[in-house]
């Protein structure tokens, strides 16, 4: 039947539990805005240790001078600013309303437009002396899975992290290769290594000059351990004045963060890996 419409409260979702802002990774909120600049830091546990096997008799030099002693280098990473904007009629929309709106948008949206970014100019560029494709082409997905962890263990040593495209999930879960339990907010793998679901990575690039996988295929990441930092949240105007366009009677509300993401030992590897016969 044919009637007037009655105006409800919209439907609110959340974003992805499994995403780079999700159980898997460290989020801090910067305790100085000059952090959202850029940062940088001397990574901790990045070198590798030695075995050591004193002689009998000692040696004619000290020992220490036969021993190897790591200098750290320093890892340095880029500010990134997502934003999300809501426009509409004055009469349509009061400065309240669309200050909530472009709010939502930012919290829902915030996490993709991040993974997006950082695998086309970060993670790319990271892992570009670390492509594990073999000469044969894309392997199948465990297998691809099993050289990222290979080249965790043996660079890193600790607990990583892969980043996988949200597409890619279940081909994952399917064959155990990645399980979650109830009690924690991160998918791992055997191993113990963490794996983000993003669908920002839908973006599907790497290898040399950050292109494409083919159809069929895409790029997987491992890194190191990563924590992202943001500043609060800004809405731009601040005041309902500034929001109008008197030339038009429309009303522009913008929400922003800014955040930088870091990756312990500023490394990362790829492989690209099968998704379909």
């Amino acid at each position: 039947m044919a009637g007037f419409y009655t105006s409800v409260a919209p439907i609110r979702g959340n974003p992805s539990p499994y995403g780079l802002l999700g159980g898997c990774v460290e989020v801090v909120d910067a305790t100085d805005l000059h952090e959202l600049m850029g940062t940088q830091f001397q990574p901790l546990s990045c070198a590798t240790a030695h075995p050591w096997q004193a002689d009998c008799p000692p040696p004619a030099t000290p020992n220490p001078a036969q021993k190897t002693f790591d200098r750290p280098g320093v890892c340095q990473f880029d500010p990134i600013t997502v934003y999300a904007g809501a426009t509409c009629s004055t009469f349509g929309m009061t400065f309240d309303e669309a200050t909530e709106r472009a709010r939502e948008q930012l919290r829902l949206g915030e996490q993709r437009a991040l993974e997006d970014w950082f695998q086309r100019e970060a993670l790319c560029t990271m892992a570009a002396g670390n492509d594990l494709t073999p000469a044969s082409g894309a392997l199948p997905v465990a297998q691809a899975v099993s050289a990222l962890e290979g080249w965790i263990a043996e660079q890193y040593g600790g607990e990583g992290l892969l980043h996988v495209p949200a597409a890619a999930a279940a081909l994952l879960g399917c064959c155990n290769v990645v399980t979650r339990t109830r009690d924690t907010q991160c998918p791992e793998t055997l191993m113990g290594n963490g794996v983000v679901f993003g669908a920002g990575y839908s973006a599907n690039v790497g290898g040399v000059g950050c292109t494409q996988a083919p159809a069929g295929e895409v790029w997987l990441y491992a890194t190191p351990p990563v924590r992202v930092r943001r500043g609060p949240v800004d809405v731009l105007p601040p005041t309902e004045a500034g929001s109008i366009d008197t030339r038009l009677n429309d009303r522009y509300v913008l929400a922003e963060r800014t955040s930088v993401i870091e990756v312990a030992c500023c490394e990362a590897a790829m492989v690209r890996a099968q998704i379909c016969c």
